[in-house]
């Protein structure tokens, strides 16, 4: 790994990979390997949703399995919108990713059963075992092999605590040639100073949004950036109404809304109300193995109900030690707050949890803007369509890192330089002492947009979302404008862009299907809205079929 000079306001790489989780990483370390690569990522390295992420990686491994079981789970999780050439190219590419990962050092857990290799998972919406793990810290042990490799790669140099303000593009730079992506803008979290990154290739893995909302189980740099930034450079966001909210997250006033993963229920876990009683089966055939947007609604209907602040997650009638030894992270946590999960049901409401939309983007993972690709989260695919199928999240990652690195390698040769770019330039605006203002506003939207556009929706409430984040736009534009860039400012104005594109699709779908429901419009509609929501800027929303 090179140092980053300080004093350098120029750098310019062949390719600029904006995120550190597995997706970035993947890519940036195939890249590598033939180009000159910069990743910027705004905490340290290690800081990523991956990190997070405790259930898994699914693929098809098991021979009792087969990748049209996991298609058909994947199309039926969707709703109607997934792209099913889509979801074969990935469920298809399983294998192989999971082969990357271990040629990095993964370790997944082993089964001592002679039938399995690997000890494989069930989650919600899956019909087959198909989920691989490391423990309860997949994300974790994923992230540890990747960004050991890369902070060793001689032709990856990492800006760690950068992050990115703007994208950079042809038309943007003043120029009448085509647009296309010429690197980014970059802020110096430590210096305040803001670089010029030039790049042939600008990759955005920068993650979801989880931060829009009050109550998530993201880290704090779920902020919306790369779809906010892809957006204002003209790129075509699509399906921003489809927003995941997980149905298990720990109800405690110091818990941060910790993941209680998906595999608890996977490994028998029983959702119950405060009274006891197993109420899954009052909302589908599945129980509680049902997809997650399907428990999200029937738990927020029982807490609408009942009154009360939780539900309860019950897995005290596996065995003891077991419960240990699989979930030792979830275990040692609910054990920090005085919570025994293998004596007494773990209390867990829903929280956001993954942007199902995000930069529309091809088989490739290239976006409509030329030269700019996006995979992970920050990307809209066409996989998930209107819900997300756990843990399809990391193997949809590894398989458009590859394609997407594919054909960064393939076209590298023949891209011209980024060229001149202007310096930035902050005109008149000075240091700001009132970050109260900053901090009132990033409140406000996470509260509007819990209680307006989240779980449950209506026609009024999301009228209610638009009139506010309009007039939060602007007051979030003129301090952007007047003040030197922070990276809480640069946050809050993409927290604030994210949050105008979710309530604008979520206005454009008169109807309810998968994680968008809105009690004006309670039936699913083929008829009329059986197609991705589009939107660039400038354009009023529209539909198209992939």
């Amino acid at each position: 790994m090179v140092a980053p000079d300080p004093t350098r306001d120029r750098l310019d790489f062949d390719v600029l990979v904006i995120g550190s989780g597995i997706a970035g990483l993947h890519y940036a370390l195939r890249v590598a390997d033939h180009a000159r690569v910069g990743l910027v990522t705004k905490m340290n390295a290690a800081n990523s949703a991956t990190q997070w992420a405790q259930g898994g990686i699914a693929a098809v491994i098991d021979p009792l399995d087969s990748f049209e079981d996991h298609v058909q789970d994947t199309l039926r999780a969707g709703a109607g919108l997934c792209d099913e050439e889509v979801v074969r190219f990935v469920v298809e590419r399983g294998p192989e990713a999971i082969d990357s990962l271990l040629q990095y050092g993964v370790d997944f857990d082993r089964s001592g059963e002679a039938e399995l290799y690997y000890d494989l998972g069930r989650e919600g919406g899956h019909t087959k075992r198909r989920v691989l793990h490391h423990r309860d810290a997949t994300g974790r042990e994923i992230e540890r092999a990747l960004l050991q490799r890369a902070t060793r790669h001689p032709n990856l140099e990492l800006l760690d605590y950068h992050i990115a303000v703007d994208l950079i593009t042809a038309h943007k730079a003043g120029r009448t040639e085509p647009n296309r992506a010429l690197g980014a803008y970059v802020l110096d979290s430590r210096s305040g100073e803001v670089l010029r990154i030039g790049a042939r290739i600008t990759l955005l893995a920068t993650g979801g949004a989880g931060k829009v909302y009050l109550y998530t189980s993201n880290p704090d740099i779920a902020s919306g950036d790369g779809i906010a930034m892809a957006y204002r450079a003209g790129a075509t966001i699509a399906n921003m109404e489809f927003m995941q909210f997980h149905p298990t997250c720990l109800f405690h006033p110091d818990a941060g809304s910790f993941l209680i993963s998906e595999a608890v229920r996977g490994e028998g876990g029983i959702l119950r109300n405060r009274s006891g009683e197993a109420f899954m089966e009052r909302y589908s055939e599945q129980k509680d193995l049902a997809p997650r947007d399907i428990v999200a609604r029937a738990i927020d209907t029982e807490l609408k109900v009942s009154g009360d602040d939780f539900v309860h997650l019950d897995i005290t009638h596996r065995d003891a030690e077991y419960v240990r030894t699989r979930f030792p992270t979830i275990y040692e946590r609910c054990m920090s707050f005085g919570i025994d999960m293998t004596k007494e049901p773990i209390p867990v409401v829903p929280a956001m949890h993954y942007c199902c939309g995000g930069v529309r983007t091809g088989l490739t993972g290239e976006s409509d803007l030329t030269n700019l690709f996006a995979t992970g989260e920050v990307a809209n695919t066409g996989l998930h369509g209107a819900n997300r199928l756990a843990s399809n999240s990391l193997l949809e990652a590894m398989v458009f890192s590859e394609a997407a690195a594919d054909e960064t390698i393939r076209r590298l040769p023949d891209v011209d330089p980024p060229g001149e770019l202007a310096s930035w330039e902050s005109g008149d605006a000075v240091e700001s002492h009132e970050a109260v203002i900053i901090t009132q506003n990033w409140d406000e939207i996470r509260r509007f947009m819990w209680n307006y556009v989240s779980i449950v929706r209506s026609d009024r409430r999301l009228a209610r979302a638009e009139h506010r984040i309009k007039l939060l736009q602007e007051e979030i534009n003129e301090y952007y404008w007047d003040f030197k860039l922070t990276p809480d400012l640069i946050e809050l104005r993409n927290l604030a862009t994210t949050a105008k594109l979710i309530v604008q699709a979520a206005q454009f779908r008169k109807e309810s299907r998968g994680l968008h429901y809105n009690l004006d419009h309670p039936e699913r509609d083929d008829e009329h809205y059986l197609h991705a929501t589009l939107l660039q800027r400038g354009d009023e929303p529209r539909p198209s079929r992939r």
